[in-house]
């Protein structure tokens, strides 16, 4: 029951990885505020979440559309008053946005994908710290992913907003520093999702046959475990995880759950962040 105690709002959270971020952080013992634009599949949520708490534990839904000012604001009102205590925020809701070429797509969707990316995951933030600020304590996770640290040809508005995502998150992290808020990014590896589904409706010719293929083979075999992402966030929602901060962390490959001690070693360098590269980086001696 690491997370006893603490209140957290999660956003998109009422299927999928947001669900199963949920879960992870209820049977830890975390009161918690889920949101969703779907209100069904929110209350359902909800309901199933109630089920996995302890009769003490505080679990409730509201529907909000996060990359609209006006929800954020009364969603965080809402957790503010219903929880205990709030010391986290969980920013999993996204899209991927049309898929195609730049030229190609609807620009009112590709615009669409970037607000909701990258302003859904903003705005919450900015709705949050005033509180986190005034208890002199925090945790913020904003989820990124293979868009943040690769090029994603075909999927632009993706890949840009959660490359944003991550830039936003080290910045933030350096602007609450001093106030005890940590605040990280996640890679949670390639979920079988609806985003996958969606590659795979698509097909070849507008997500390019490379990525089609690598979907249609990530289907097959069943993609990453949700329980990764999951463990990392209630990780980074925990004190143990206290200090931690400005990182993008992989549920799969980085070794978190001992972070803390490796912590000294690395906090003050740019390990797991996003860099330039330069030539000496991989051997060039360019003068």
């Amino acid at each position: 029951m690491t997370l006893q105690g603490r209140g957290i709002v999660i956003t998109g959270a009422n299927q999928g990885l947001g669900r199963q971020i949920a879960e992870q952080c209820v049977r830890n013992g975390a009161d918690v505020v889920i949101c969703a634009r779907n209100a069904a599949l929110l209350e359902s949520a909800v309901e199933d979440l109630k089920a996995l708490a302890a009769p003490a534990q505080t679990v409730a839904g509201v529907t909000a559309d996060v990359s609209r000012p006006v929800d954020v604001v009364t969603l965080i009102d809402f957790a503010a008053k219903k929880l205990p205590q709030l010391t986290g925020l969980v920013n999993n809701a996204g899209i991927y946005g049309p898929m195609g070429l730049i030229e190609e797509i609807d620009w009112e969707e590709w615009t669409t994908a970037i607000h909701i990316n990258l302003m859904g995951t903003v705005l919450p933030c900015r709705s949050v710290l005033p509180l986190f600020r005034k208890a002199g304590y925090g945790k913020i996770v904003n989820l990124s992913g293979g868009g943040a640290t690769a090029p994603m040809p075909r999927i632009s508005a993706y890949a840009a907003s959660k490359a944003a995502v991550v830039r936003f998150t080290e910045t933030l992290a350096e602007e609450v520093k001093d106030a005890h808020i940590d605040v990280n990014a996640i890679a949670p590896g390639a979920l079988n999702t609806r985003l996958l589904q969606e590659v795979l409706e698509a097909g070849p010719e507008r997500v390019g046959q490379e990525f089609y293929d690598r979907a249609t083979k990530q289907k097959q075999q069943g993609g990453a475990p949700f329980s990764k992402g999951a463990e990392l966030v209630a990780f980074l929602m925990s004190a143990a995880s206290d200090g931690i901060t400005g990182r993008l962390l992989s549920a799969l490959w980085d070794p978190w759950c001992d972070l803390q001690e490796r912590w000294p070693a690395i906090a003050n360098t740019d390990v797991y962040t996003l860099r330039r590269i330069v030539p000496k980086d991989r051997g060039l001696d360019w003068e």
